[in-house]
């Protein structure tokens, strides 16, 4: 079989009318999977596949959910999608949770109970909720698995990240996103990235202290690859350099009431 890791990240080809492999080994697949939106905003969805499992990592909106379903079906048939993740309630990360439920009703949710409480106004409750914060880790057929991380204020007090144990990929939700014109599937100076991820955490992180105290929650995983909903991936060459942005963040509430220092 083809195997694919981190280190090969940089130089994924993308075309736009197909998902975008991302990792392969051991029957566990990574797919980017979209979207298309030129606009600086631009939504990442990904799927993982392990053997007889997919689950989607922040399906997405409304808007492009025939688009993330026709990628989907370029894969396996999308009714067998078994989960989604939706790492917070925004409606750019879990608007389609509706569509994907009737697509397959017996779909697994993954979220926290702060999230839980919310989702239901998109009109739908009736669905199986997996509770993230009681239950952290997930066993995945292959042996691997899927673990949770919570990330409170940032930007939502409910908000997590996931981290695949064998990828030892991080789907880092908004959490290292960034506002990007000039979009690439991955990050290529980190450098110049920082000014695009400024961009959005300045305004919607919480505080350096909640970045801090994430950060310390996860800098002793083996993380290879960072994958936001927003901007670029970032490669195993970047990762140092992302947990030491968020060590130096000042944001949110740092800049509002900078006065009280």
């Amino acid at each position: 079989m083809n195997i694919m890791t981190a280190s090969e990240l940089s130089g994924a080809k993308m075309d736009m009318g197909l998902p975008t492999p991302l990792y392969a080994a051991d029957g566990h697949r990574i797919f980017w999977l979209g979207n298309t939106d030129e606009t600086a905003f631009r939504c990442n969805t990904y799927l993982i596949v392990d053997r007889h499992e997919a689950i989607l990592v922040d399906p997405g909106s409304k808007q492009y959910f025939s688009q993330v379903k026709q990628r989907v079906a370029q894969i396996m048939p999308p009714e067998q999608v078994s989960g989604m993740v939706l790492c917070h309630q925004d409606p750019d990360v879990a608007a389609s949770m509706t569509d994907w439920l009737a697509v397959n009703p017996s779909m697994q949710v993954f979220t926290t109970p702060r999230t839980q409480v919310l989702l239901p106004h998109y009109g739908r409750s009736d669905y199986r909720y997996y509770d993230v914060t009681e239950e952290p880790v997930y066993a995945l057929p292959s042996g691997a698995s899927l673990t949770f991380v919570e990330a409170p204020f940032l930007h939502f007090p409910g908000a997590f990240v996931t981290y695949d144990t064998l990828a030892r990929y991080l789907f880092s939700g908004d959490i290292w996103a960034a506002l990007d014109m000039d979009w690439e599937l991955t990050v290529g100076s980190f450098a110049e990235h920082i000014e695009k991820m400024n961009l959005f955490h300045l305004d919607y992180m919480a505080s350096n202290l909640a970045a801090r105290g994430f950060v310390r929650r996860i800098e002793n995983l083996a993380i290879d690859a960072i994958l936001p909903q927003h901007g670029s991936i970032m490669g195993p060459q970047h990762v140092a350099a992302a947990l030491d942005y968020l060590r130096t963040l000042r944001c949110g509430t740092d800049i509002i009431y900078a006065d009280m220092d």
